[in-house]
């Protein structure tokens, strides 16, 4: 039990930091336009001040309280710390990743980012410890709706793009193509980590010898 929790664990938070990791790349290639959320994000800083993740923490709090609501019954832990910490590592990695100004760097750090992004979310939802506020509003849509993950996600993003334009948020040909390809790779993504995840568990359950009983 305790190796299975140390991997569980490991893999959560692990796949919070890569997200914000990958958010925080993406917002480097401003020139592109940046993912869907990041543009919601943006446009409530550029309207009321605050940051980037402060924003992000906020509109997860919203999300929780909606989906608390919808499930009658308080999220995992996990999903509050999930919160709470993509906030903080999205602006700790804005401060520390350097500003790129040639739009051939911007373009190779997009699209590395998206797929940072994407595997980050397959790692830090495969272990079940509680999905972030925009996953667990995707699931609830795939468990109501019965479409596939990349589907929901695909729309939900979609809609939050246009929403972040409205408050003048930064929407290019970045954006669409975040819109159109985390959720495929969220959807391979999180099959490898949770079949990865599991044979790590198995692999060390195997080698640990037998306890001897007298």
């Amino acid at each position: 039990m305790k190796v299975s929790m140390y991997y569980r664990w490991l893999f959560f938070l692990s796949g919070m930091m890569l997200l914000g990791l990958g958010i925080s790349m993406t917002i480097k290639g401003y020139r592109l336009g940046i993912g869907p959320w990041d543009v919601l994000h943006v446009g409530l800083y550029e309207n009321f001040g605050l940051t980037i993740g402060t924003w992000s923490i906020i509109a997860g709090f919203t999300l929780i309280s909606t989906t608390s609501l919808v499930r009658r019954r308080w999220p995992q832990f996990g999903t509050w710390l999930n919160m709470l910490l993509i906030g903080l590592f999205i602006d700790l990695f804005n401060f520390l990743l350097p500003d790129i100004h040639s739009l051939i760097g911007q373009i190779l750090i997009f699209i590395a980012g998206i797929f940072v992004m994407g595997y980050g979310v397959g790692m830090y939802v495969s272990p079940k410890m509680g999905a972030g506020p925009r996953d667990d509003l995707m699931l609830i849509l795939v468990q109501k709706t019965g479409f596939s993950v990349s589907t929901i996600r695909t729309s939900i993003e979609v809609i939050v793009a246009l929403l972040g334009w409205m408050l003048g948020g930064p929407v290019g040909i970045g954006t669409v193509v975040s819109a159109l390809l985390i959720g495929r790779i969220v959807q391979k993504s999180l099959v490898q980590c949770e079949s990865l995840l599991k044979w790590l568990i198995l692999k060390h359950q195997k080698d640990v010898p037998p306890v001897l009983k007298i």
